[in-house]
Formats: C-alpha cells, sequence, structure tokens
C-alpha cells in the first residue's frame, strides 16, 4: 500500500467511519470500481460492467470444482462473477480455484480488496504480462476483457517456435487481440471453454495472418459461438465488440449439452438489445437481451437454460444462425455475426435498420471527434 503522510489520518478515520455506516459494502465497492474504470479507461485500464461479466461467466457455464483463469484480471469483476454463479448454481460455498493474471501492481491490489471484501480467495501472483509466455498449465474456464485495439504487445512473446500458434507465423504486433485468442485457446483443458471480448476487428481483419488465425481456431474446432454486441457498452469508446466462446469438446457432455455440435459455430446478432443507461449518454445490454442470448445459447447446446425454460434451438433470421465450418470457410473465415444472422431483407424495413446502423456510426464518430476536440483544447491551455 502507498505511503500517506500524518495529515490525512482525520480524513482517513472519517472515511473508515462512514464506509462502516454502509449495509451494503459489495454494492459501494462496485459503484467506486465503475467510478475508477470510467477515469482511467482512456489509459487502457477499463474494469469490465457487471452486467457484462454476469453475460460472459453464464455462457462460460463454470461448475464447482473448476480452475477458473482471467490472464488479464483488472479487478478480479469476472472472478468474482464465476464465483456468485457457481454459489447460486449450487447453494453452496464453491470450490473454484480462481486464478488472476494482471501487469499492474496497482490493479492487483484492487482486485485482492475486491476479493477480500467478499470473502473469496484467488491466486493473484505478482504482476506479469501473461502474453510475454504460454500459461504453464491449462483451465477449465478462461474469462477475459483484453483492451481493444491494442497497438502493440511484447516482442519477445513472438518466437516462431511458441506453442500457442504452432505452425503458423506469429500473431501482428500491432494487434494484440488476435495474440489474446491464441493465448487463451492454448491455456484450455480438454474439455476447457473460454469466454472473451474482442473488437469487431478481430472477426474481420483481412490481414492473411488474421485470416490465418481465424482458420486454425476454425479447424481446430475450437470457435463455440460468437455474438455481436450493441456499441457503446463502455462509456470510453463507441468501438463495437463481439463477445468470443471458445470450446474444446463441443461434443454431448454433462456441464455442458446433449447435442453433438462438433464443427459448428453459432452466430448471434444481438446489435439492437440496448437501451440507454438513465441519465446519461451511455448503453447498455438489456435484460431481455442478455436472457435471449444464454436461451439461444443453451437451446443450441441442448441445456437447461439458467431461468428453466426449456427450448428447441432454430435458425432465426436477423438473430442467431448456425453455421458449418464449410459455411464459413466460403466466408474467408470472417466471423462476424452480421455476415451470417442479418436482418431479412424487407425493402423498406432493411432499408430503415441499415440506416439506422449508419446513424448510430455516425453518433459514435462524433462523439470521439468532441473528446479529441476537448482533450486538444486542454492540451494547448497547458502550453
Amino acid at each position: 500500500m502507498p505511503r500517506l503522510p500524518a495529515t490525512v489520518e482525520e480524513d482517513l478515520r472519517g472515511l473508515i467511519t462512514a464506509i462502516d455506516k454502509v449495509d451494503r459494502v459489495g454494492d459501494l465497492l462496485e459503484q467506486c470500481l465503475g467510478d475508477l474504470s470510467d477515469s482511467q479507461a482512456k489509459g487502457g485500464h477499463y474494469f469490465t460492467p457487471r452486467d457484462l461479466g454476469t453475460l460472459m461467466v453464464a455462457a462460460a457455464a463454470p461448475q464447482d470444482r473448476h480452475q477458473v483463469l482471467d490472464p488479464v484480471c483488472g479487478s478480479a469483476g469476472l472472478l468474482v462473477e464465476a464465483y456468485r454463479y457457481v454459489r447460486e448454481q449450487t447453494g453452496l460455498q464453491p470450490s473454484l480455484a480462481l486464478t488472476g493474471r494482471d501487469l499492474h501492481a496497482g490493479t492487483l491490489q484492487i482486485a485482492q480488496l475486491n476479493l477480500t471484501v467478499r470473502g473469496i480467495q484467488a491466486d493473484l501472483g505478482t504482476p506479469i504480462d501473461s502474453l510475454a509466455q504460454p500459461s504453464s498449465r491449462t483451465y477449465d474456464i478462461v474469462l477475459a476483457n483484453p483492451p481493444f485495439n491494442d497497438p502493440s504487445w511484447s516482442s519477445e512473446a513472438a518466437a516462431l517456435e511458441d506453442p500457442r500458434w504452432p505452425g503458423m507465423p506469429p500473431p501482428p504486433r500491432d494487434r494484440a487481440g488476435f495474440a489474446w485468442m491464441l493465448h487463451i485457446a492454448h491455456a484450455l483443458a480438454p474439455q476447457g471453454r473460454a469466454v472473451f471480448l474482442m473488437a469487431d476487428g478481430a472477426a474481420t481483419g483481412v490481414r492473411p495472418t488474421e485470416q490465418a488465425i481465424r482458420r486454425h481456431l476454425i479447424r481446430e474446432d475450437l470457435v463455440e459461438a460468437v455474438v455481436a454486441l450493441p456499441p457503446g457498452l463502455f462509456s470510453h469508446t463507441r468501438i463495437s465488440c463481439c463477445l468470443w466462446v471458445l470450446n474444446r469438446d463441443k461434443s454431448p457432455h454433462r456441464g455442458w449439452g446433449d447435442i453433438d455440435r462438433r464443427s459448428r459455430v453459432l452466430f448471434i446478432n444481438a446489435r439492437r438489445a440496448k437501451e440507454r443507461v438513465p441519465d446519461t449518454r451511455q448503453w447498455r445490454l438489456t435484460t431481455d437481451g442478455a436472457a435471449r442470448i444464454l436461451r439461444t445459447l443453451a437451446a443450441w447446446r441442448g441445456a437447461a437454460p439458467t431461468d428453466g425454460a426449456h427450448g428447441h434451438y432454430e435458425d432465426e433470421p436477423g438473430w442467431c444462425r448456425s453455421c458449418s465450418a464449410e459455411d464459413i470457410a466460403q466466408q474467408d473465415y470472417g466471423l462476424l455475426p452480421l455476415a451470417y444472422a442479418s436482418e431479412q431483407a424487407n425493402g423498406d424495413d432493411s432499408e430503415y435498420w441499415r440506416i439506422d446502423d449508419l446513424k448510430q456510426e455516425l453518433y459514435g464518430k462524433l462523439e470521439e471527434a468532441h473528446q479529441l476536440d476537448l482533450d486538444l483544447r486542454r492540451m494547448l491551455d497547458a502550453l
């Protein structure tokens, strides 16, 4: 912990007294973490909003006694959600082996605080660059929210003989997202599953190396599902993102589902499942939208969803489509759900949605331009 001057003693005493009066310290901490995330997001140190974390963990469906990893854990929010999910499913104190890794010492302190307040044990280790080397062990569940469009990553990690990218060139050094995908896939146990967030560019990049990585993931039958999420879910960026689900075993088995989905990928287009956060300009995923994503995923797997509503899977134009590896190869291994589960072309209605997409994209560009203008003015004022 940082050393504090003696003059802050009274302020700290007042702060401790105020916190001691709070009935639900966990909720207060989540609010503080959200405020902290907003304040430092432009430096790439943002945390995953709880609603997205809840969706990610439910999509991964961890089981008691699972080994769970977050290689870029931030505030440990995803590890907390994994613990909460298993506790709610079993009604017992979970016996999860939780592991978190992060590059920044200060962030690990916040993660330890978040876990300690909730009485959760986890191995956070010391600050480490997860991409610098492969994981030394495998995990049943990997959850991650790496920084979007990180322009660089450790050059020492780009060795040709690295087991994370066998028989292929290293991922592009200016697109860390592709390195994260292969790093996560390598850390999966024989029946391991991973859920992580990636900017749309990871699903659409046209450079040969980017296409080769997606081709590798499809040919190894690692991709289970890709979900296109609404834009604007993070306060610091309008970049659209997707939720990826990887799975090393899509055959029927306990804890996953009863339907054989080998050599198939589920695409869900949830771009319109959004609503405004009250009194802000930010968007969030609707509760109904998140529930529909999980119901669709459960039906496709042949599993019982958490809400108990069993359903039979069918492709729904504009929402979801189950595709074969051959279908994806015909699309040059592009994995953006909008290319597979697009809106039906119904004349004026289709044109309306296209205009709405362009309008939302323009709004995002205008907001970025406005923020850049403010930043430039502050820099000029400081001269």
